[in-house]
């Protein structure tokens, strides 16, 4: 499987923010956002695989820098900038801009892992990624301990899970 250039998944979506979109703080819900970037997210992921079907897998590293006002433009980044064998690490950048000033600022950062899935719902193995630019290079380079750390995660979850009871509160 040959590997592909960074740049290659790219996507970029800029929307507006609307008042429906506003906390009681009137500055953009962070789910609602969370949203806007899995959706960006996953045509990266689907730009990369080639396939019809990702699944988002985890989202981590969710940092929210900056409120987003209703007189900012959200401008959603996104690229694979790590893959596993059958994974892929998706990096979303969050950029508000106030659409009076001109002023442009990171609202938020996150990382997103997602699977391609054949269609047998069955994982799907990626191709591994070729970074050019300075950020390219530090995210890829920095992608395998973010990827220990997930693993690490996900045991420690496995056995959260583990000491959860089904019982009902009331009973």
């Amino acid at each position: 499987m040959e590997a592909k250039k960074i740049k290659d998944t790219r996507v970029i979506q800029t929307d507006q923010v609307l008042i429906n979109d506003l906390n009681n703080y009137h500055t953009l819900f962070g789910g609602v956002l969370m949203k806007k970037m899995d959706a960006c997210a996953v045509l990266s992921a689907r730009r990369h695989s080639r396939v019809k079907e990702c699944v988002t897998a985890s989202t981590d590293g969710v940092n929210f820098l900056e409120p987003i006002r209703v007189s900012d433009s959200v401008c959603i980044e996104s690229f694979v900038c790590y893959t596993g064998k059958k994974s892929m690490e998706i990096f979303c950048k969050v950029i508000a801009e106030n659409l009076e000033t001109g002023s442009r600022r990171i609202a938020a950062t996150a990382f997103f892992t997602f699977v391609p899935l054949d269609d047998n719902k069955r994982p799907m193995q990626v191709p591994s990624v070729i970074p050019e630019s300075e950020e390219e290079s530090f995210l890829f380079e920095t992608g395998k301990e973010r990827e220990k750390i997930r693993k690490l995660k996900r045991e420690q979850n496995k056995e959260l899970v583990s000491k959860l009871t089904l019982k009902k509160p009331w009973d």
